[in-house]
């Protein structure tokens, strides 16, 4: 999550003028005859940007990239990209340039390659010089913004983690008055977010690398933006790593299917959590034999009675499950951590990370996340259909899918109703094919117990792309990348050397839960809390325990 200290302020994209064109045959007057229609003159390329580089600090170089805001034009009004790279140390023995794309839609890709490459395996680092960028409509590059900091906090403050009667309804009122703050202050911006456009900036950074094809490891979202790509310039490809990955049909297409597997995903992972809290009591700390029925009575609890928070805030049940969403990404490795945050939710101490609000920087990767995902997704428009999917959804992921599906526009989970409302052009929308037929071999990562992007999808993206193979992490959590040695050291070799795991290739690695409350993160992890809870959603890779 990007926060204000690191967007360099928003930016408004001034309004545009689009080229239509015109007749090219037409009849000559009096003569009777049609004149030759002259053909159609080659379509005019986008420039090529000129990256003109200089020192950010840390060894980082800095630049900013001129792109079309629009590709049907690609002559008119420019979008400024920010990027950032960190050159490979022998550049005589370098491959090439190494893309890392972040989650979301929403996180910093700037702040991806800063925050993350101390930990990258040294063999990455040596053969590449590592290359990361700001999305349009994200952080430096004209951030997003619909719903501002004041309307975003109450509309958190009056959500509930057992949301009562009338909530669907709210539900809906919210997500049309997103759309209509959307309109009025990022009207000129939003037709142009899409996947489609960002895979054509993609392949723009690529020339003005002097790539003659691209190397690339995207996680979550980062591996959507990776298939389009594929899928548009499959002869472009060298190799690409898709973590976490997309079903991209029904996310384009099926986006009601697409989003159930994902609640249930979710949930899943929460309830394996308190299973475990159940069976070590001990380590856990939080639900006295029955952690599902103190969970439960928790969120009623907190939406009671809400705690105050040290800025003046205040923390309820949705508070909680806000943080949840978020912070089970972690698999394993964070469930002691889990089981004593409750545990001080529990007894109202607002030191606690589950109960901490979200903040402005949660809100500067709410905007576009929500924006993004309502230019790629074709929901349907009708009313009623809303409603029944919304409703199903809430109900079969008891634990937290009601307050996301009937919560304030939010996360993946909560964005029909605000999607299913959206109104305009999405000239920047890619709607396939997927196939990606001739590229190189693309590795997809799939994670067993990925609470955000199912199991189910990573194996249908291989199955639909012409040439990828499956690398399955068997693990609790968020992506494999840097939470799994096996998993690393797979990618490792294939970005660097082009070696694909064999088909059929698992890892089980995953780090287990110590076998009491550690005072401090076990060697060769990060706990989330300190990322999630403190400094909201950076998007960071693991440190692979070794």
């Amino acid at each position: 999550m990007t926060g204000r200290s690191g967007t360099g302020g928003r930016r408004r994209v001034p309004r545009i003028r689009i080229a239509l064109a015109t007749a090219a045959a037409f009849v000559v007057a009096g003569s009777g005859v049609q004149a030759t229609a002259q053909p159609d003159p080659a379509p005019a390329q986008p420039a090529v940007p000129n990256l003109t580089w200089s020192d950010c600090q840390g060894g980082f170089e800095c630049a900013n990239a001129e792109v079309p805001l629009d590709y049907r034009d690609p002559q008119g009004r420019k979008l400024t990209l920010a990027v950032i790279r960190k050159k490979a140390p022998d550049q005589g023995l370098k491959k090439g340039t190494l893309f890392l794309q972040p989650g979301g839609p929403g996180n910093s890709g700037v702040d991806f390659v800063r925050n993350n490459y101390a930990d990258l395996p040294a063999r990455l680092k040596d053969s590449f010089d590592v290359f990361g960028y700001d999305v349009r409509g994200v952080a430096r590059s004209s951030q997003v913004e619909c719903w501002d900091d004041a309307t975003y906090t109450a509309a958190v403050r009056a959500a509930k983690g057992v949301p009562g009667p009338g909530a669907y309804e709210e539900a809906v009122r919210q997500g049309a008055a997103f759309d209509r703050a959307c309109q009025d202050r990022a009207g000129e911006l939003r037709p142009y977010i899409g996947t489609g456009y960002v895979a054509r900036d993609v392949d723009l950074l690529r020339q003005a690398l002097g790539e003659e094809q691209l190397t690339y490891y995207g996680r979550s979202f980062g591996s959507y933006i990776g298939t389009v790509y594929a899928a548009m310039y499959p002869e472009r490809v060298r190799a690409l790593v898709l973590d976490g990955a997309y079903d991209p049909r029904r996310y384009a297409h099926r986006p009601y299917a697409y989003d159930r597997p994902q609640y249930l995903a979710l949930d899943g992972a929460m309830s394996r959590f308190l299973d475990w809290c159940r069976t070590d009591q001990a380590t856990c700390g939080f639900g006295d034999g029955d952690p599902r029925a103190a969970f439960e009575k928790l969120k009623a609890d907190l939406d009671a009675n809400p705690v105050p928070t040290a800025n003046g805030g205040q923390a309820n049940g949705y508070t909680l499950v806000y943080r949840l969403l978020f912070n089970i990404n972690e698999g394993k490795v964070i469930w002691p951590s889990l089981g004593a945050a409750l545990r001080k939710a529990q007894q109202r101490d607002n030191t606690s990370f589950l109960l901490r609000p979200p903040s402005p920087a949660s809100y500067d990767f709410l905007n576009p996340n929500i924006a993004v995902e309502c230019v790629d997704k074709d929901y349907p428009s009708s009313p009623g259909r809303l409603k029944r999917q919304v409703t199903r959804n809430a109900e079969a992921a008891p634990l937290l899918g009601p307050a996301l599906a009937y919560g304030p526009p939010l996360y993946d989970h909560q964005h029909a109703t605000t999607c299913a409302q959206w109104t305009g052009d999405k000239p920047s929308r890619y709607a396939g094919p997927f196939r990606a037929e001739g590229s190189a071999p693309i590795l997809i990562l799939g994670t067993t117990g990925d609470p955000d992007t199912p199991y189910q999808d990573a194996v249908a993206l291989s199955r639909q792309l012409d040439n990828g193979r499956l690398l399955t992490f068997r693990a609790e959590g968020h992506t494999a990348f840097g939470r799994s040695a096996c998993a690393t050291d797979a990618v490792t070799g294939y970005l660097v050397d082009g070696t694909v795991p064999a088909r059929g290739t698992a890892c089980a690695d995953e780090t287990q839960p110590p076998a009491a409350t550690p005072k401090k993160a076990p060697t060769g992890t990060t706990l989330t809390e300190l990322r999630n809870g403190v400094n909201e959603r950076h998007d960071l890779l693991g440190t692979t325990p070794r």
